[in-house]
């Protein structure tokens, strides 16, 4: 199979050109060559609307709660002592002793009472309204926008 320079591009076959030399000189035939580029493009196949929704309630919510409380109980005694007594706690109650000095013959220390205070903790539950936000998100697909063709 012949073919002339200009028609080798097209014809991957061999080349077979006249060399007119009588010389020993080395002769270099140009040659075609294909190269491969690869790329990539971003093409759209679709389109999507997002809508958030945000829904509110109001709903009652129970908070248990604490609080101390004091009793104040005062006993009168009216005891003679020989010394001021300590205050002292028991249990929950803390004792606080009063006293008077009284003129007798000989001196000495009248408990005239006695104040109790008592610490309770006392339980109760609280309602409140709170507002409470729930979020909805809604997806909605929608056509392609139509792209020319791509070169094959």
């Amino acid at each position: 199979m012949n073919a002339t320079p200009e028609s080798s591009a097209v014809n991957a076959g061999p080349v077979f050109v006249p060399i007119e030399s009588s010389s020993t000189e080395r002769v270099t035939i140009p040659r075609i060559e294909e190269q491969l580029q690869v790329g990539k493009q971003t093409l759209e196949t679709g389109r999507v609307r997002l809508t958030k929704t945000v829904h509110e309630t109001r709903e009652a919510v129970a908070i248990p709660l604490l609080r101390e409380a004091y009793t104040v109980e005062r006993l009168a005694l009216h005891e003679y002592v020989d010394e001021v007594p300590v205050t002292r706690q028991e249990g929950e109650t803390t004792i606080y002793s009063v006293v008077n000095e009284v003129l007798v013959v000989q001196k000495r220390l009248l408990l005239v009472k006695e104040i109790r205070v008592t610490k309770q903790q006392i339980r109760h539950e609280e309602t409140q309204t709170v507002q409470l936000r729930r979020e909805e998100i809604t997806v909605e697909r929608t056509a392609a926008i139509p792209t020319p063709e791509r070169p094959a």
